[in-house]
């Protein structure tokens, strides 16, 4: 079973005090992580630090502080897939995702090896009084750009919708080599974290072969059954601070989190994907 790590997100300190912010900070959450059985992992930069950078807050600024993130992760951990957010803040496609081109062009260069993911939003969803989403060009940009540039996608499921239009363009011209489709449940948006919930998104799936992941945002994918869930149904997990929400006002580091989805899998008999068999079961190799 494939965890990923979802660092940090819009996550602050005053929810929780262990979310990594700095790029020093999310590259020892990372290796902690690692260590504890995590293969995929996803940071979310500082963008006020980055307004404030000579490289601002566009492509360049973007992948500036990937690298400086990466480079106290991926020395140690070379064959870990690393994969930064969206930049919620550019006018157009090529602002928003584009640190992607300088990421890959420029992490070989700074001996970290090459970009071998990247974020694919398939559509649009309303999160509170926030309305996050692409056009459909936009979206056949990313999938383009995936294909041209040869990374996997990391897909969010925000809705039932986005899956259908997954499933489409798998229809239509296969999805690029080394994608993982991620259902997002919640109680603030889409569908809640519940068994009829997970049966729907396999539903639109069903037949695809499609390796696919569940994350709960804003709330506990591991407290909710979702986890167990998907573990038993043969599908991978998504756990981190980006995600995590307790209503007890518990405050565990990005490690923790981890280590319970793995101790979850070794109990089921499936056990804990290495590097290797993340590449297989992506289907990189």
């Amino acid at each position: 079973m494939i965890i990923e790590a979802a660092l940090n997100g819009a996550t602050r300190r005053s929810s929780q005090p262990h979310v990594p912010i700095s790029p020093a900070e999310i590259a020892a959450s990372g290796r902690l992580c690692v260590e504890a059985g995590a293969t995929i992992v996803h940071q979310h930069d500082d963008f006020s630090t980055l307004a404030q950078s000579p490289l601002g807050a566009g492509p360049e600024g973007m992948s500036a502080a990937g690298i400086a993130a990466y480079a106290g992760l991926l020395p140690d951990h070379p064959d870990i897939l690393v994969y930064p957010t969206a930049n919620f803040r550019g006018p157009s496609i090529q602002d928003r995702w584009d640190h992607h081109r300088v990421l890959a062009r420029e992490m070989p260069v700074q001996g970290l090896g090459p970009l071998r993911m990247g974020l694919v939003d398939p559509g649009t969803v309303t999160l509170g009084s926030y309305v996050y989403g692409y056009s459909p060009d936009e979206i056949a940009y990313k999938w383009e750009s995936c294909r041209e540039l040869g990374l996997g996608a990391s897909i969010a499921c925000f809705t039932p919708a986005y899956a259908e239009a997954v499933r489409a363009e798998h229809e239509a011209r296969g999805l690029p080599a080394g994608s993982l489709v991620k259902f997002y449940l919640s109680d603030g948006f889409g569908l809640p974290p519940t068994e009829a919930s997970l049966d729907c998104y396999l539903g639109i799936l069903a037949g695809t072969g499609l390796p696919w992941a569940v994350a709960v945002l804003g709330g506990d994918v591991v407290g909710s059954g979702l986890a167990a869930m998907a573990i038993e149904r043969g599908g991978h997990v998504r756990v981190g601070l980006e995600d995590f929400a307790s209503a007890t006002g518990r405050t565990p580091r990005n490690e923790e989190l981890v280590a319970e989805v793995a101790e979850l899998a070794r109990r089921s008999g499936r056990g804990v994907a290495t590097c290797v068999d993340t590449a297989r079961i992506l289907g990189r190799v």
